[in-house]
């Protein structure tokens, strides 16, 4: 288009202080089309968002500019502007009702502001002969219809839908991100708008608001320097709320977006870095990913300011954040100190540098190394990141002799670093590095030896140095620093080779020696020495020689510089190892000896203080080897000699420093032997109670090493010890940092259950619990810090803790409600110092709430839903009767409340008795003494009286279910019993009517084959004797097999039977009791028998046995008969009406088994005997056993056939038809299957066999 093209606008400006209300919907047409075809395509995706801006330009052009061509004009050149701003605003207005999840918003949104600053990109281009430096802003269509836009929009960031105030805050503050200048009115209104918004209910209604607030902020301070008349309060107040708004808003998302949009200026960078110490991870992310990067190059931050951040980033809690810190360490500031580029947008650099070990040592310069390198510096972790994320430079690292010989505090750490890596990381991976890149051991102690005498020289300089000179304490600093990382190296090394391995002991034995070698060398000088010496008791015994022997070379050069008077001091305050005999003759002769001048004051003061220091450096020495010591003290004689000779006269010093570190060594030894602790447990105590500050928080931690090491017995013996720890934990007032130590040494005693006293351990907790929640220590974070991580740990660890602390729960609340009633009567503000008493009480609660307490069978996933979880609430029972007996006491009423609103938030397991693992007992005693009180009215407010019904009625649905319960097993028991004697009963006359032994079949009838048990004869009958078979028997073998069949189920009935009559009651039957004692002998001499166990009875045998059989079946009927005559008559009439057929048989012989019940258990001793043989004959022999079995019985039948034809014509054939009138019922009731022909024939031989009985 030409650039003077003419517009078509009818309307010279518009009125901006009228606010337009939405357009309403008119009939459609081609404009709408065109542009609502626009809005729909532009919801799918963003990649056409440009193509679809493109296109809608044009329409805006057709519409808002004249022609150039003389072709066809299209639809849209019949449309004026006005009537494309409509339609551009309607359906701008459709996406404000959207929500925040729907994403059609969102890229709505976006395009409509890509729009905006296309249409207005165009304009300028059309209008490009304009000044840029006109104060005005020259109208176009496209300003016309953005303040048309936000004109239509503003009144829309105060509706009451949330949403709708969500969509047109964000649209305003996208466009003002979106475009480049605002007309001035129109600014105004936009600032005032969100600036009411930054203050909306809805977060995400204010993280909209601040977006384009930062904007605005920051496009406001650029123009100031060039602007006399800007208004330097408005833009000073808009950066003070947003800062107010950074620092206390409660949504991290709004906190995140002003971190991201605020203009990096001096005033507000303070503000940002803060932001790193952020509650929420994201936000703290946030600060070394995108704030700090885009900051620039990181020196023009502080010092302080570096090392604090990389302090909170590299020691962050959150992983991410600590993956940020460490890649902003080793991928900007090193490129920053390699002289990149810088940064393009995202804040990543342009291309990485190559290695550079200029870049590297001038990195570590500007974070301080020497004092952020030590053991708890955070160079250590940089630089450990720094190795595992720049593989480039760990190949590329040389460390030759050069190297070595110049070394400097960076140098040398780059070199204590990387072996620290090499070594430690990667599971040995980098090990070859080590080898391939530092020195052997020999060469290394060559340049430690170097090192040591370069730092001595320096130490002695300074000494003798009138005027302290600062240059030459920063270079003996540095050489200290130098000497420490090479000893750090050498604790690594393996000493494998002899000659390294000599050369390093006796350089270090030598170095130890000096009297001014630095405390921090003399520590990492002995741990290396204990890492030459061997492991076991004899390398512990020659390590503690070497020391000794090194702290007497130093204690010696008091008597080589000091006088004989300062001999006669030292004599007299430390004991060497000659005698007390020899030491009073020298000092008396050297006395008599040695009267020249005496010396100055100001000489004898110098003398004191270094005697003082001599005395020190060895103690030191000491309490180092003591460190690395472990073995018994008694079986070691150095230690025992040093303990006498050094420990206990430096405890005995007059002097305090001499003093404190021979108290420090004494706790030391203590931990080596037991009888030494019991004896000095006095003295420490005594220490703690005249000590200041510093050496009561010794002494604590002396006791409580003792403790921990030696057993809490010691604690138990010595009552005054308790004393202690209570003295120090209230103690917060005079002395916090006492009470701090306390704290954590007290939290540490019980979270190891050292403490095991039952009475110790409650006064301890809730002396712990009123720390945590007095005013006193309100001030003192390291209290609070630790008792906020130690009380939770220790509740919910066991259910042990969680009792315990329910023991001392009231009494503790009981004398914080003093405490603060105490207050209220001196300071007005008492929440500012102490937490509520509703607030402290439910913390109590909480803590002892059982569903929180870790289960190891659960283990922890159960614990993250505590609420579903059904445990055992034996503790809040216990602890509701606590409350109750505390409420029937004296006591305040206002205290009385605040215990009684416990009662509603104990946690009472509902369900029934099954379900809930409580103590039923409690849960009745508990329930008892609510009703107690309910009855009794003992609460007067409606608010403690809700609790106490809530508690009521809870406890009353449990004790209900319990008491239904209990009575559904009573009477479940009374039906058992019932069922036991009935069935017992029923019992007694089945076996009665099946007490008749097995006879032999007739002939021509259908024989079972013989049992296994019987032993190639016959069947063991019930009574204990055994029939053969008939000889004659000849069956089908298919009607064989089912007989077989029915013997076994009327075995295993009968046996069945039996055994349920063992665990019924005896039977009075007839005056005579059928019991388990009648026939003890039958019972206990009825195993089952296999055919190999089975002995044959004779002939004579099974006359007899026959015989007593027969009787025994005729007495026990008329047994029957004279005890139940009404039941005989009542089955006498139903046999009358008995049906014909197959269930009519089988229920006549059913009754007339039921009404012949046997006199005696020896009827269920044969029926065992059958039912087993039959069971093993038809369970555990094979086809070819059975058919061998077969034989050998045929064989033995014809032998004996004579003698069973003279037993079957005594016996007679009424037992024969009633014997196999009882196995045709039994097998028929069990069988129900056979075919029908079967069942006739068994029916008529029932038949037969009862008309036989009859007669």
């Amino acid at each position: 288009m030409a650039p003077g093209r003419s517009t078509r606008a009818t309307r010279g400006a518009r009125q901006t202080s009228v606010v337009p209300e939405a357009p309403l919907d008119t009939p459609d047409n081609a404009l709408r089309t065109q542009v609502a075809t626009v809005f729909r395509d532009a919801q799918k995706t963003t990649a056409s968002h440009r193509k679809l801006a493109v296109t809608l330009r044009k329409i805006q052009e057709a519409c808002c500019y004249e022609p150039t061509s003389t072709k066809k004009p299209a639809e849209a050149d019949e449309f004026e502007e006005d009537d494309f701003n409509k339609e551009f605003v309607r359906c701008v207005l459709r996406v404000m009702p959207i929500k925040k999840s729907e994403g059609v918003g969102e890229k709505t949104v976006r395009f409509i502001g890509l729009f905006l600053r296309h249409a207005v990109e165009k304009d300028n281009e059309i209008l490009g002969e304009a000044d840029p430096d006109a104060s005005t802003m020259p109208e176009t269509p496209s300003t016309r219809l953005t303040g048309h836009l936000m004109e239509t929009v503003l009144p829309l960031m105060i509706a009451k839908d949330k949403f709708v105030r969500y969509r047109s805050t964000q649209l305003i503050s996208h466009i003002i991100n979106s475009l480049d200048a605002i007309d001035d009115d129109l600014f105004q209104k936009l600032r005032s708008s969100l600036l009411r918004r930054i203050r909306d209910k809805e977060a995400m209604v204010r993280a909209q608001a601040v977006l384009g607030l930062g904007r605005l902020a920051g496009n406001q301070i650029e123009g100031e320097p060039n602007s006399d008349d800007s208004d330097d309060d408005g833009s000073t107040g808009l950066l003070e709320k947003l800062l107010e708004v950074l620092q206390n808003d409660p949504s991290a998302d709004v906190r995140r977006s002003l971190l991201v949009n605020l203009p990096i200026l001096p005033t507000t960078l303070p503000y940002l870095l803060e932001r790193a110490r952020d509650q929420d991870a994201l936000t703290r992310r946030a600060v070394y990913s995108r704030l700090l990067p885009a900051l620039g190059d990181f020196r023009h931050l502080s010092l302080s300011m570096r090392e604090k951040l990389l302090r909170w980033g590299l020691r962050d809690r959150d992983e991410n954040v600590r993956k940020a810190a460490c890649r902003l360490f080793r991928e900007r500031w090193i490129e920053d100190c390699a002289g990149t580029a810088p940064p393009v947008e995202g804040g990543q650099p342009s291309e990485v540098s190559p290695p550079s070990m200029e870049a590297l040592l001038e990195l570590l310069e500007r974070i301080d190394v020497v004092n952020s390198g030590g053991e708890n510096g955070v160079a250590l972790e940089a630089m450990k990141g720094f190795w595992e994320g720049r593989a480039d430079y760990r190949n590329a690292v040389n460390f030759d002799d050069n190297f070595w010989e110049t070394l400097s505090s960076e140098s040398v750490f780059v070199a204590r670093t990387f072996n620290d890596f090499c070594r430690n990381e990667g599971n040995g991976k980098y090990e070859s590095l080590v080898d391939e890149k530092l020195p052997e051991v020999t060469k290394l102690a060559f340049y430690l030896e170097r090192y040591v005498k370069v730092l001595i020289d320096a130490i002695k300089r300074i000494n003798e140095q009138e005027v302290e000179d600062e240059e030459e304490e920063e270079d003996t600093v540095e050489q200290e620093f130098i000497v420490e990382q090479l000893l750090h190296i050498a604790l690594t090394l393996d000493y494998s080779d002899e000659v390294g391995r000599r050369k390093m002991f006796a350089l270090l034995r030598q170095t130890l020696s000096i009297p001014e070698l630095p405390d921090e060398v003399t520590k990492l000088t002995v741990q290396v020495l204990r890492d030459l010496c061997a492991p076991d008791a004899a390398g512990e015994k020659e390590f503690c020689s070497i020391v000794l022997e090194a702290v007497a070379d130093v204690h010696d050069t008091i008597v080589d510089d000091v006088p004989d008077e300062g001999d006669i001091d030292d004599n007299e305050s430390f004991h060497s190892a000659r005698s007390e005999v020899s030491d009073d003759e020298d000092s008396q002769s050297k006395k008599k000896k040695n009267k020249g001048p005496e010396l100055s004051e100001e000489e004898a003061a110098q003398k004191a203080i270094k005697e003082i220091m001599i005395n020190m450096k060895c103690l030191h020495i000491v309490q180092c080897m003591l460190t690395n010591v472990a073995g018994n003290l008694q079986r070691n004689d150095h230690l025992v000699s040093m303990l006498n000779n050094l420990v206990v006269p430096a405890v005995r010093s007059h002097e305090a420093p001499v003093r404190e570190r021979g108290l420090v060594c004494l706790g030391l030894c203590s931990l080596l032997d037991r009888s030494l602790a019991e004896e000095n447990l006095t003295l420490f105590m005594h220490f703690f109670a005249k000590g200041h500050t510093a050496l009561q928080i010794t002494a604590l931690h002396i006791l409580t090493d003792i403790l921990n090491v030696h057993g809490a017995q010691l604690l138990s013996n010595n009552t005054n010890l308790l004393k202690v720890y209570v003295k120090a934990l209230r103690a917060g007032g005079r002395s916090p940092e006492v009470q701090a130590a306390a704290t954590v040494a007290v939290s540490k005693l019980l979270l190891g259950r050292v403490v095991s006293d039952v009475d110790v351990s409650a006064e301890l907790l809730k002396t712990l619990v009123i720390a945590y929640f007095e005013p006193a220590s309100a001030e003192n974070q390291s209290v609070r810090q630790a008792l906020n991580y130690f009380l939770p740990v220790f509740c919910y660890s066991r259910p042990e803790n969680q009792d315990l602390m329910r023991r001392v729960a009231l009494d503790a609340l009981h004398t914080l409600y003093n405490v603060r009633e105490g207050l209220d009567d001196e300071e007005a503000d008492v929440d500012d110092q102490m937490v509520s008493m509703s607030t402290i009480a439910a913390c109590l609660v909480d803590w002892t709430d059982p569903r929180k307490c870790y289960n190891p069978d659960e283990g922890f996933s159960a614990g993250l839903d505590p609420e579903k979880k059904t445990v055992s609430a034996d503790v809040h029972l216990d602890f509701a009767k606590d409350i109750l007996e505390r409420l029937q006491g004296n006591g305040a009423k206002e205290e009385k409340r605040i215990m009684a609103a416990l009662l509603a938030k104990l946690y009472i397991p509902s369900g029934s008795s099954s379900s809930n693992p409580s103590s039923p007992i409690k849960i009745r005693d508990v329930y008892a003494l609510v009703t107690n009180a309910v009855e009794n009215n003992l609460l007067s407010d409606a608010t403690s009286r809700n609790a106490l019904y809530k508690v009521h009625v809870s406890l009353g649905k449990i004790v209900n279910a319990l008491d239904a319960a209990a009575e559904q097993d009573a009477a479940n028991n009374a039906a058992g019993r019932h069922a036991s004697i009935a069935s017992g009963a029923t019992t007694h006359r089945r076996s009665a009517s099946r007490a008749g032994s097995v006879a032999p079949s007739r002939a021509g009838s259908v024989a079972p084959p013989t049992s296994e048990a019987s032993g190639g004869g016959g069947a063991v009958s019930r009574a204990g004797s055994v029939a053969p078979s008939a000889s004659g028997a000849t069956a089908a073998p298919v009607n064989s097999r089912k007989r077989k069949e029915r013997e076994v189920s009327v075995a295993v009935s009968i046996k069945e039977e039996d055994e349920n009559e063992d665990e019924g009651e005896d039977v009075e039957m007839g005056g005579t009791q059928v019991g388990d004692d009648d026939n003890a002998g039958d019972r206990e001499t009825t195993p089952k028998q296999t055919a190999t166990e089975a002995q044959e009875p004779s002939t004579e045998q099974r006359r007899l046995l026959r015989g007593v059989s027969l009787r025994s079946r005729r007495q026990s009927s008329q047994s029957v008969v004279s005890v139940q005559p009404q039941q005989q008559q009542e089955e006498e009439q139903e046999e009358q009406h008995q049906p014909t057929g197959r269930r009519g048989s089988r229920r006549a012989s059913a009754m007339k088994a039921k009404a012949r019940l046997s006199a005696g258990r020896s009827s269920r001793a044969g029926t065992e005997d059958i039912a087993e043989e039959i069971l093993d004959d038809s369970d555990g022999d094979t086809v070819m056993e059975r058919t061998k079995i077969e034989e050998e019985d045929e064989e033995e039948q014809e032998e004996k056939k004579g003698e069973d034809e003279e037993q079957d014509d005594e016996v007679g054939g009424e037992e024969d038809g009633e014997e196999e009138e009882e196995k045709e019922e039994d097998g028929d009731g069990d069988d129900g299957e056979n075919e029908g022909k079967d069942d006739d024939e068994l029916v008529d031989e029932l038949l037969s066999d009862e008309d036989d009985d009859s007669e």
